[in-house]
């Protein structure tokens, strides 16, 4: 990312929190439900698209997301919590605390080593949560019940749109936080990773503890998703762990394109539409389309969809720039 937003970036944010803002006045009730979907699992995306930056892939972030999510499940079934203010923290500090114990070893691994472990600790846990259904219900998972804010229990007609909001506020806050990090000292070293570790070492930082740190963030955001996402569909099942939901994290990071921090809600927004409408319309191929749509990202725009939009900004500015001074 650089150092400041570009132009392209500012107007597409500021028109992204408009439109944000009055989708619950004009939008229907299943696309305030996607929509909501997509913010939360925006914020899993992005966790993924910190170490793509630094030139890492993780198969494995659906542990974290299964943390959170799961967290969220034992609270509600063992203690009868349900308070969104408390639930949410949980989750995130969960999946960090998850994130800081496997990190240790984590951060010493690079390339496909760190794709492959990544992936091997996330299908332990997917085993786990299958095979332990006294505990986690198995392949049926676990029910969540409607969360409550500060004790209050909206009526079912207004619960969607608040909740809505409340995703949207957590994601903005995340939006802000990953710049903030990618602009500080430790977010150039964990962009840098991906050219030079030697350079870095020289400059007296560790390679490890730059991974390590972004390691532990990454973790607290796959909780923070999980939490939210659980909340949203209302049920939790083991194959938030699998490896296809890693997979499909990675997919979105590259289709919103992870080099920009609105690339990823980018790309999880279009990505829900996407699934929604093709698995109706095409239900027994809408994986093949989604297959065909990054086919032609990667090979005609490897920057993904965000790169296509300020492309098309800064033709569009040139132009108007051109009409100016005829």
């Amino acid at each position: 990312m650089e150092q400041r937003l570009s132009r392209a970036s500012i107007i597409a944010i500021a028109v992204a929190a408009a439109l944000f803002a009055a989708a619950p006045l004009f939008a229907a009730s299943w696309i305030l439900f996607i929509l909501t979907l997509a913010l939360a699992k925006f914020i899993a995306v992005i966790a993924v698209a910190l170490f793509l930056r630094a030139g890492l892939v993780s198969f494995g972030h659906a542990l974290f997301y299964a943390v959170g999510a799961y967290s969220v499940g034992f609270a509600y079934k063992w203690f009868g919590l349900r308070e969104a203010l408390l639930l949410v923290p949980l989750g995130a500090c969960l999946g960090g605390a998850v994130a800081a114990i496997i990190g240790l070893f984590m951060a010493r691994y690079r390339g496909v080593f760190f794709a492959m472990l990544n992936l091997a600790v996330s299908m332990i846990l997917y085993a786990i949560l299958l095979k332990f259904y006294w505990v986690t219900g198995g392949t049926d998972g676990m029910g969540v019940g409607s969360p409550t804010l500060l004790g209050y229990v909206p009526p079912r007609a207004m619960f969607r749109m608040l909740y809505y909001y409340v995703t949207l506020a957590i994601a903005a806050a995340v939006l802000y936080a990953v710049y903030r990090f990618l602009a500080s000292p430790l977010g150039f070293f964990l962009k840098a990773l991906a050219d030079n570790e030697i350079r870095i070492e020289y400059s007296g930082e560790s390679v490890q503890r730059v991974i390590y740190a972004t390691y532990v963030l990454s973790g607290a955001l796959g909780g923070l998703a999980g939490v939210l996402v659980a909340f949203t569909v209302g049920h939790i099942v083991p194959e938030y762990a699998f490896w296809i939901q890693s997979g499909e994290f990675v997919f979105i990071a590259l289709l919103g394109g992870y080099a920009n921090v609105p690339g990823p809600l980018l790309g999880a927004i279009a990505f829900e539409f996407i699934r929604t409408y093709a698995s109706k319309y095409a239900p027994y191929a809408w994986q093949m389309t989604l297959g065909a749509i990054m086919l032609l990202i990667i090979l005609f725009q490897p920057g993904g969809l965000w790169a296509i939009y300020e492309a098309a900004t800064a033709r569009f500015g040139r132009s108007a720039e051109g009409v100016e001074r005829a």
